[in-house]
């Protein structure tokens, strides 16, 4: 960002990580009624159940890049090098606690499982934890015509379905969870054909370079739910100190009072690829009005994913009584204007 705000600090530059893998262990053969080898590829729902935008976010596509850089679909940048599916987040680590499903986005067989790996940032332990069981606990559902969807990093103890079970679209598989080579509880869906990849969102029989394909495998109700922004304010909240990324992330630590001997009055926010050039504004006003502390920064490098907070030690004996309020702004410029593209508000209770 720009000038260092005070009691910022940004999210890690590794981008966000989802990478999955094949399972290790020996598959056996599935078996639909004969359609012929050109079965129509599957029309795929979302694989998790939740509204986008509002509860849970895309964060990164299919890298289509052949080479060592990285672009999606849209010839943008929202992957990452060698990413081989579409991943889908929810807030934190307190909404995965609660649950939230993963489900069948087509029809399909159980072709392969796996449970009971643990639910960690697996940058804690290292690579070296989750080599060769990257995708974490998940599973893979065969379809007609030689195609596989993959869902993985589900939460442990979850799996709702054995191998051979008999899905349809919608039923539940399991839980969101952090398992495998993941950094935040998200499902990552991964799409195949005959063992190759295939981007849901390119299709098969692709015309152009950049855009939709001419035949997305989503279904229309779920391709509408994720061709919006995104770039996203999606967890914010008021604490008492500073605080880590992680801190923020399990989802404790979002204060709805405050006692008014707390130390200091910050305000924080996360967010999913904030663009370079965005203006990101953050102001805590006073019960009476007054303004608290504002802060303003220009976003200097586009990033997966980005914590910035900002606050004021208390200065007096006791921190005034009453509601305090926190706006966040995003601001970007579009063709020569500055628009506002974001903008939300939280508040705490003093007493």
């Amino acid at each position: 960002m720009g000038k260092r705000m005070n009691f910022t600090r940004p999210a890690p530059k590794s981008a966000v990580f989802a990478a999955a893998c094949f399972f290790a262990a020996a598959l056996g053969p599935a078996t639909f009624p004969a359609h012929g080898a050109e079965a129509k590829p599957p029309a795929l729902g979302l694989p998790i159940r939740c509204r986008p935008g509002k509860d849970c976010w895309l964060v990164n596509f299919v890298d289509v890049d052949p080479g060592p850089g990285r672009r999606d679909y849209a010839c943008r940048k929202r992957t990452y090098n060698g990413h081989k599916g579409t991943d889908i987040a929810i807030r934190d680590l307190a909404v995965m606690a609660e649950g939230v499903d993963v489900v069948a986005s087509a029809p399909g067989i159980v072709k392969a499982l796996r449970d009971g790996m643990k639910d960690v940032d697996f940058t804690i332990a290292g690579s070296g934890s989750v080599k060769g069981r990257e995708c974490g606990n998940g599973l893979v559902l065969v379809h007609e015509g030689g195609w596989e969807t993959q869902y993985c990093h589900m939460r442990r103890g979850s799996l709702a379905v054995k191998k051979g079970d008999s899905v349809e679209r919608g039923r539940k598989l399991g839980l969101v969870g952090n398992s495998g080579r993941a950094q935040f509880p998200h499902v990552h869906l991964e799409v195949r054909k005959d063992k190759r990849v295939i981007d849901p969102f390119a299709g098969v029989g692709r015309q152009r370079e950049c855009g939709l394909g001419v035949a997305p495998l989503w279904r229309q109700d779920a391709l509408k739910g994720l061709t919006g922004g995104t770039t996203a304010l999606y967890n914010a909240g008021f604490g008492p100190g500073r605080l880590s990324p992680g801190d923020a992330r399990r989802g404790d630590s979002s204060a709805s009072r405050m006692p008014r001997t707390a130390p200091a009055m910050v305000l924080w926010v996360d967010m999913f690829w904030p663009r370079a050039g965005d203006i990101l504004s953050l102001r805590i006003t006073a019960p009476n009005g007054q303004t608290v502390v504002k802060r303003q920064a220009t976003i200097k490098k586009t990033q997966a994913r980005r914590f910035v907070l900002v606050g004021k030690k208390r200065k007096s004996r006791l921190l005034p009584p009453g509601t305090y309020r926190g706006d966040i702004t995003l601001v970007r410029d579009k063709g020569g204007a500055k628009e506002k593209i974001i903008s939300i508000v939280r508040e705490v209770e003093v007493r």
